[in-house]
């Protein structure tokens, strides 16, 4: 597997990125289609997990917790081989768009992709 960043998708793209894939339920604001490739949102906790979390940032290992559970959705895992076919091509960056940038979906599915190296690599 290639690298994995992790990048808020305000943040100007960099020559290195490689793909950059959104990470987010909801599309953010004022950032053009051309600066993402490829918006993985079924990646992305849902709606009442976001929100719950929002509203209690402290919470950040109830948040990994219940968001590692999503993952295992139908959903989520088609979306988690396509990301793992993105990975195999090149270098990949996770796109977030919240403010919070050490606690976050996008820096939670890393870790979580990276406690499970063969977990959707193959």
């Amino acid at each position: 597997m290639t690298k994995l960043a992790v990048k808020r998708v305000y943040d100007p793209p960099a020559p290195g990125d490689g793909r950059r894939i959104l990470v987010d339920r909801l599309w953010p604001r004022g950032v053009s289609k051309d600066r993402i490739d490829l918006w993985l949102k079924d990646l992305a906790p849902s709606d009442a997990l976001r929100h719950e979390f929002h509203g209690h940032p402290d919470h950040w290992d109830e948040f990994c917790i219940a968001y590692a559970t999503e993952l295992g959705s139908p959903p989520a895992q088609a979306a988690l081989a396509t990301l793992a076919a993105e990975r195999k091509q090149g270098p990949v960056v996770l796109l977030y768009a919240a403010k919070d940038e050490n606690r976050n979906n996008a820096v939670a599915l890393r870790l979580w992709l990276d406690a499970r190296p063969n977990s959707v690599q193959e």
